[in-house]
């Protein structure tokens, strides 16, 4: 057994120690947010957070969130409302959408950390992130603007 919290929400699961979280999420849980990308973390679509830090759940197992906090796409904002996803609409950045969720997660970690990113740092801090639809440019807007500083970022 496995204690942890989601979005705010005290879990107990009944899972191997090294079940990787993103199973925990999807399988358990029924949070399907959270994508399943490559498995090997290197695309970025299975990004939440573990006690405020971006993670890939893929390839982190149960046990290491044992007594810690873990938030998903669906915790980020019950209704919405969060700063990022606003602007991912008002910039139009989804087109399949799949990666959407670990890139704005992998964005709020970013945030969370240093308010007002230069293209440097968004470039650096979102390249673990893979977008097949290549919507980079309008990514880098969208966080531009949750942050307050929609006078920089690359063409929509």
């Amino acid at each position: 057994m496995v204690a942890f919290t989601v979005n705010g929400k005290e879990q107990n699961v009944n899972v191997t120690p090294d079940t990787p979280i993103l199973w925990v999420l999807r399988d358990h849980l029924g949070l399907t947010g959270t994508k399943y990308g490559c498995g090997i973390a290197q695309c970025g679509a299975c990004t939440v957070h573990l006690e405020g830090q971006a993670i890939r759940s893929c390839v982190t197992p149960i046990s290491a969130a044992a007594g810690k906090k873990i938030t998903t796409i669906e915790g980020l904002s019950p209704d919405g409302s969060h700063p990022l996803q606003k602007a991912w609409i008002a910039v139009e950045v989804p087109q399949c959408g799949y990666c959407q969720s670990g890139q704005i997660m992998s964005a709020a970690a970013l945030l969370a950390s240093n308010p007002k990113p230069s293209d440097a740092d968004i470039d650096s801090a979102m390249s673990g992130n893979i977008c097949r639809c290549g919507t980079y440019n309008r990514i880098r807007r969208a966080i531009h603007q949750a942050a307050g500083n929609d006078t920089q970022g690359g063409a929509a």
